[in-house]
């Protein structure tokens, strides 16, 4: 078969998949973290974002050699399988990849009609959670219209952001004060080291290129360069991004501003035209990210149901398209972005990604030699992953004891799930 064929079969290009990563990374991340890890880190909050780029791209080395020798739209959850086999460990790893992935979803949903609210309605609650639900049904739609639309959707969107973001660096750059970004004023570096755990989670979207295996030309080639071009353009960005606003603001006005601190940031060189156009960019952040996750839960629950892992349920076709996976998730989104405090349980996402991460690197090691990976590299993201998730847990428990018992149940009912799954079918 040509590689006009293969592309017009399979649908997703390079760039696609690339853009496809960014789009879940910046929207899950950049504009609710920079108030939280401010509080830990101080300005010195670029410093976390780059040490944070380095895990993500040791843990995308193990991935993306994963993705070039087993190309799936199953993603992370076909190399736990590969890796562990079908049995309880990958049983467990993909309900909590599930439920975390869900979540972040939500999450992610909930900030799209946050900020659609406050700039189109005065802040109506009832008009948020109408925007809520109308962003989730249209990005299943586009979920559902397969991997050539999402790849053209995604790439505009995402050449969008990156063109906005550029305004937005080259003019907080223009005003920066070196004085607020001062080395002497930085926390110790016991703090800096803690908040790597929080800015990890802006790139937790980088796994979002390995559901792309199905639908990529010569995925062996192109997944890798996907992978690593998706991380260089979110390291890039959001190191800029936090010099940028950390070197306009005090630390304790982009603790205040909270989800804003990057259109309060902007306000101050290019007025409240900066304020409303960093607001419109959150809208398109946001609704690039749950597209994005959408797509990925898609792919894992159709391989996950196909495995056995799952029930079958979630790979069969649904009437109106896609498959039923995607219609639970969907509705599970919809659910928990009405009746749940998203707030509370936010940290889950990224306890969870540490564990799921920390398995694919081992599964990656012991098939090192199908997938001709360096063993030292796959070593070093292992150890850097268990201590960022070992600083994470201890920082949590101390801060945030209610939040980690969450976990602790989350976990509880990932097990209890598989159990009930796993009698269900042997019965059969």
């Amino acid at each position: 078969m040509g590689h006009e064929a293969e592309a017009d079969r399979r649908g997703m290009s390079v760039w696609g998949a690339a853009f496809l990563g960014v789009g879940s990374m910046v929207g899950a991340g950049i504009f609710a973290l920079l108030g939280e890890a401010g509080a830990v880190a101080g300005a010195a909050v670029w410093l976390s974002f780059l040490i944070a780029g380095v895990v993500a791209l040791l843990q995308g080395y193990a991935v993306a050699k994963l993705g070039a020798r087993y190309p799936s739209s199953g993603g992370v959850v076909a190399f736990l399988l590969r890796g562990f086999g079908d049995g309880h460990l990958t049983a467990v790893a993909s309900w909590l990849l599930y439920f975390a992935v869900t979540i972040v979803t939500a999450m992610v949903a909930v900030s799209f009609g946050g900020y659609g609210s406050a700039l189109f309605f005065a802040g109506s609650p009832g008009w948020a959670r109408v925007l809520t639900a109308v962003v989730v049904l249209l990005n299943a739609a586009l979920t559902i219209a397969g991997g050539r639309w999402i790849s053209r959707a995604q790439t505009w969107v995402t050449m969008i952001l990156l063109a906005v973001f550029a305004v937005f660096v080259c003019a907080t750059f223009s005003g920066l004060d070196t004085h607020l970004l001062a080395w002497s004023a930085y926390p110790p570096a016991t703090d800096v080291v803690s908040s790597v755990a929080l800015t990890f989670f802006a790139y937790l979207g980088f796994t979002v290129v390995s559901f792309t295996g199905g639908d990529l030309v010569q995925p062996e080639r192109n997944l890798p360069r996907a992978m690593f071009l998706a991380l260089g353009i979110a390291i890039a960005l959001y190191v800029l991004i936090a010099l940028g606003v950390f070197g306009t603001l005090t630390v304790q006005q982009v603790i205040d501003s909270g989800d804003t601190a990057l259109a309060a940031a902007a306000r101050p060189v290019l007025g409240d035209t900066g304020f409303g156009l960093m607001a419109l960019v959150a809208l398109l952040a946001t609704s690039s990210s749950l597209n994005a996750n959408l797509y990925a839960a898609t792919g894992a629950t159709t391989a996950l149901a196909a495995s056995g892992t799952f029930p079958p349920v979630f790979g069969r076709h649904a009437r109106l398209g896609g498959t039923r996976g995607l219609t639970i998730s969907v509705l599970l989104v919809l659910l928990l972005a009405n009746l749940v405090d998203l707030t509370a349980i936010a940290s889950l996402g990224s306890v969870v990604a540490l564990v799921i991460f920390l398995l694919t690197s081992v599964a990656a090691y012991r098939l090192r030699a199908r997938t001709r990976s360096r063993a030292g590299v796959l070593v070093t993201g292992i150890v850097l992953t268990s201590a960022v998730l070992l600083v994470f847990l201890v920082h949590t428990l101390a801060v945030e004891p209610e939040t980690f018992g969450g976990m602790l149940g989350v976990v509880v009912l990932a097990i209890v799930v598989d159990r009930v799954w796993t009698r269900a079918r042997d019965r059969r």
